[in-house]
Parts: structure tokens; C-alpha cells; sequence
């Protein structure tokens, strides 16, 4: 009994926290390499493969600045890539994405007789996440 609660436990855990990186294979990956030997790329190499489409975000960093955000998406992508054997990363975007909202507000009313009164004030701010995309490509050498 304790097994399978752990089991239904484990599962629950999974499917709440999801992942941050996801990879489609649009290509055949190679042996995997270490993730610093990954480079990233905003314009096409001269000659390479396509290996994977991927997706990551900054759901779940303990970053704060823009910067920071997008510096982890790039990290968790070279460390997908790297796991399919690409030596390097095709970027195609990064930018924002609302996750959320955070807001509070606050409200009284009295009554008197045959007369109501009541009146609020609330404020909301949107939370923000960054996100990525790119192709996970094996560079070739000229």
C-alpha cells in the first residue's frame, strides 16, 4: 500500500511541476557531450544538421532580472541539446511570458438606518516568465 502511494505521489509531483525544456527530433542525435562544448547561434551556421526543435523557460529559477531569466533558458537548452548531441543552438526567440498574477485588495461597507455605504480599492500586477526556442543542430566542419 505504502509503494503504490509513493508511486501516486511521485506521478502527481511530476505532472504538477512539468517540465521547463521539451525537445521535438526532427533529425538524428549523437552521442551526448558536455553542455559547455554547446554554442548558441542567432544566424544560420554555413553547414549543419537539424537535430531537435526545443522549448525551455525560467519557470522555477530563483532569477529576478530580465537578464538572468533568459541566461537560464539558454543554460537548460544547452543542457537538452547537449544530452541529443548537438554542439550547438539555433535561437529562434526569447521573450516574455505571463505565468500569472498577483493582486490584493480591500473593501468596507457600513450601514445606518435606511443608508449603505461601501467602497474598495484593489491593484493586480502580472507575473512574468522568459521562454525560448530554438533548434538543437550538430555544426559540421568545413
Amino acid at each position: 500500500m505504502a509503494n503504490r502511494l509513493f508511486r501516486v505521489l511521485t506521478c502527481v509531483f511530476f505532472l504538477l511541476t512539468g517540465c521547463v525544456t521539451s525537445h521535438v527530433l526532427v533529425g538524428t542525435p549523437r552521442p551526448p557531450i558536455s553542455p559547455d562544448q554547446v554554442r548558441v547561434y542567432t544566424h544560420p551556421p554555413a553547414r549543419y544538421e537539424e537535430i531537435a526543435i526545443l522549448e525551455s523557460s525560467s519557470r522555477d529559477s530563483w532569477t529576478f532580472t530580465a537578464q538572468g531569466k533568459a541566461d537560464k533558458v539558454i543554460e537548460r537548452m544547452k543542457d537538452e541539446a547537449a544530452k541529443l548531441g548537438a554542439n550547438g543552438i539555433l535561437l529562434t526567440s526569447i521573450g516574455d511570458q505571463q505565468t500569472g498574477t498577483v493582486g490584493g485588495a480591500y473593501g468596507s461597507s457600513t450601514a445606518s438606518g435606511n443608508s449603505a455605504y461601501g467602497y474598495g480599492i484593489g491593484s493586480s500586477a502580472a507575473v512574468f516568465q522568459k521562454s525560448g526556442g530554438g533548434m538543437a543542430i550538430y555544426v559540421t566542419q568545413n
